[in-house]
């Protein structure tokens, strides 16, 4: 028996240098390198010009490495692997990506290490965002599986590997015999025509398998396999897995759909009842208490509160990340005057009173701030009234300091909605005032 062969590691790859190995592919090595002008890690995949002068695939693997690259500094969204550069000359042929650490999902497929079902909902529920991110930027992925999304932990997922990517560009040419199998929508397997749907399916096949501990298909050979894909119904993932609920059986169903008129038709609507079956069933392996609100809880709220109505999905998520959300009771109390002000909230549901020595200054319903001078004075910001909750309330605190840290387009987000309301309150004060 051979051994398999290692390729020498490189010191430095075009102005990268190398830390180490990280992976072999079918057509590329992967690297780990350093960035010394961004002073960053990266991933560096390195393909073999060998195969672009392959007399048999040598035009596809060519156009694959294209794809890619026209990829670079596009596809930029907390739940996709961000492409940084892409260089072809004469001596190599690379792609620099964000370096991601953990793994892939890969290994969370199997039935003895598979993840909490929340856990699963989650991290599906953050692919279908990242897709859609990509769909209305004309791309669809086209090889959507678990050794394609990596996995940092908890329940925070990159998508990668837009080599097979179909892009709705003037050369839309759709190259045939790529993508994995198993995750391919009966669309695909028959060569037809594609779109965003075909990745709705595979994501269909992702989630059953991080349910179910098993693919919905099992074969012996393609020919097989393209059979079960194009006239077989799979059983449902809680067959495998019995705490898997109703809910989720019927989504995997609708996205795993042959028929195109059955499946998800836009992505908003896998994404949505995903969200809804979290927050309306419990779900096994959800965490205890009233306190802990999901990530998809988060994002979907914001999406609705008029405040963050013109924020990217990518502003949200990092506002889902640097707020903390407090399930607030009738008469409790948020705000205290005089106390210090080192962050504001935003009201997601229920009612709050703004009071100064007892006198009623203000009643604030679902979507406004409040105590966001705190953040606006940057000095002497003490609290100038109290605010109390009227009734139950769902309520959204924004640090000032991590604000403070957050991206130039975050903050300008927030600028911006915070001049809208200021200029709103001094409109109706005028008017208060002039008696109108």
């Amino acid at each position: 028996m051979s051994a398999v062969t290692v390729p020498a590691t490189p010191e430095k790859i075009g102005k990268y240098p190398v830390v180490r190995h990280l992976g072999s592919g079918a057509t590329s090595e992967v690297y780990l390198c350093h960035d010394p002008f961004a002073d960053r890690d990266v991933a560096i995949k390195l393909v073999s010009a060998a195969l672009f002068n392959d007399p048999e695939r040598g035009k596809l693997y060519r156009k694959l490495f294209v794809t890619e690259a026209s990829l670079a500094g596009k596809l930029q969204h907390p739940h996709i692997c961000q492409i940084y550069d892409a260089v072809a000359d004469e001596s190599a042929h690379y792609i620099v990506m964000e370096y991601v650490g953990g793994g892939t999902l890969e290994r969370y497929c199997a039935p003895e290490s598979l993840l909490p079902i929340d856990k699963v909902v989650e991290i599906v529920f953050k692919c279908t965002r990242a897709l859609e991110f990509a769909h209305k930027m004309g791309i669809t992925h086209r090889d959507i599986k678990p050794a394609n999304i990596l996995y940092t932990g908890e329940t925070d997922v990159k998508i990668t590997d837009f080599g097979a990517a179909l892009i709705a560009t003037g050369d839309s040419t759709q190259i045939s015999a790529i993508g994995s199998p198993a995750y391919m929508s009966p669309q695909q397997v028959k060569e037809h025509p594609l779109d965003h749907r075909t990745d709705i399916y595979s994501m269909g096949v992702v989630m059953y398998h991080l349910l179910a501990g098993r693919l919905p298909f099992q074969a012996t050979n393609n020919f097989s396999l393209i059979y079960q894909i194009t006239n077989v119904e799979p059983s449902p993932p809680s067959s495998y897995r019995p705490e898997v609920p109703p809910a989720l059986d019927a989504i995997v169903r609708r996205a795993m759909a042959k028929d195109l008129e059955e499946r998800y038709t836009e992505w908003e609507q896998f994404s949505l009842e995903l969200a809804q079956v979290f927050r309306g069933e419990p779900v096994a392996g959800a965490a205890a208490g009233g306190e802990e609100f999901a990530d998809s809880d988060k994002f979907e709220t914001l999406r609705k509160l008029p405040f963050f109505e013109k924020f990217t999905d990518a502003e949200l998520w990092e506002v889902a990340r640097m707020s903390a959300w407090h399930a607030a009771k009738a008469g409790e109390m948020l705000m205290k005057e005089g106390e210090a002000g080192t962050y504001f909230c935003i009201l997601a549901e229920g009612e709050i009173k703004v009071t100064k020595r007892n006198k009623l200054l203000n009643v604030l319903n679902a979507g406004e701030c409040f105590g966001e001078m705190a953040y606006l004075r940057k000095e002497g910001n003490r609290r100038g009234a109290d605010v109390s909750v009227m009734t139950d309330a769902k309520i959204i605190s924004v640090p000032t300091d991590k604000l403070d840290r957050a991206s130039d387009g975050c903050r300008h987000q927030f600028d911006r909605a915070f001049m809208e309301i200021l200029v709103e309150r001094l409109t109706m004060a005028n008017v208060r005032l002039s008696g109108v």
